[in-house]
């Protein structure tokens, strides 16, 4: 499969372009940076070097025909302001899905977060203060995933992580519709992520995941659609 990333050059990206390749697939991450295409050679995708802040559905539309399934895996990152938590973690995630329709890609993965449909209204409003930029990121998050559950044509599916962490993958989990706060590691959630596009699990099911004692392979595949 050719599966194009976008935030190709995060941590969770490049832990899945790194799985995908070696299990014989053609990852491509979208990147902005072309300091970073070398990194992704170096796991083993193909970089895509185009600013998902400047672009438009057409131009990315263009660069998604021919593939199997879109990923998005992109954020504006822990020391980014609130205005971009909207324009990359929402708009960005609707305007992957915008290409993919217009393409005929209809696989589409979203890499969401725990509990964002929790998010104070009135906190997450612009301008935010700084104490309230992480309300502004976790309705970004719940926007873009309730746009994402609304599109007939797309078979998504939507990760939400709890605490992510930097240990290595242990290959089990937790899933469930809400589950307690907990931790997962970046690997897993990548593993996650590769499991369902490989086996074709998890298709228009929105879950939450923590480090749990389940397979992957099995968690996903009972999660109902």
């Amino acid at each position: 499969m050719r599966i194009v990333i976008a935030g190709g050059h995060g941590k969770i990206a490049q832990l899945l372009e790194r799985q995908l390749s070696t299990a014989g697939h053609d990852p491509v991450g979208i990147v902005r940076n072309t300091d970073h295409v070398a990194d992704l050679e170096t796991v083993g995708a193909r970089a895509l070097v185009l600013d998902l802040e400047s672009t438009d559905v057409a131009t990315l539309a263009g660069h998604l025909d021919g593939a199997d399934a879109v990923v998005f895996a992109a954020g504006g990152g822990g020391s980014s302001g609130a205005e971009r938590k909207l324009t990359i973690d929402r708009d960005g995630a609707i305007l992957l899905a915008d290409a993919a329709e217009a393409a005929g890609v209809s696989r589409y993965v979203l890499v969401s977060a725990m509990h964002t449909d929790d998010f104070d209204a009135k906190r997450a409003e612009l301008p935010a203060a700084d104490d309230d930029v992480f309300q502004v990121y976790l309705r970004a998050k719940s926007e873009a995933d309730a746009i994402v559950r609304a599109r007939d044509g797309l078979d998504w599916t939507i990760v939400r992580p709890g605490t992510l962490t930097d240990d290595p993958a242990t290959g089990t989990i937790a899933v469930g519709s809400r589950l307690d706060s907990g931790e997962i590691s970046r690997a897993d959630v990548a593993d996650v992520i590769a499991t369902s596009l490989i086996e074709g699990t998890a298709v228009k099911t929105q879950f939450e995941v923590t480090a749990g004692e389940i397979p992957i392979g099995d968690a996903l595949s009972t999660i109902k659609y």
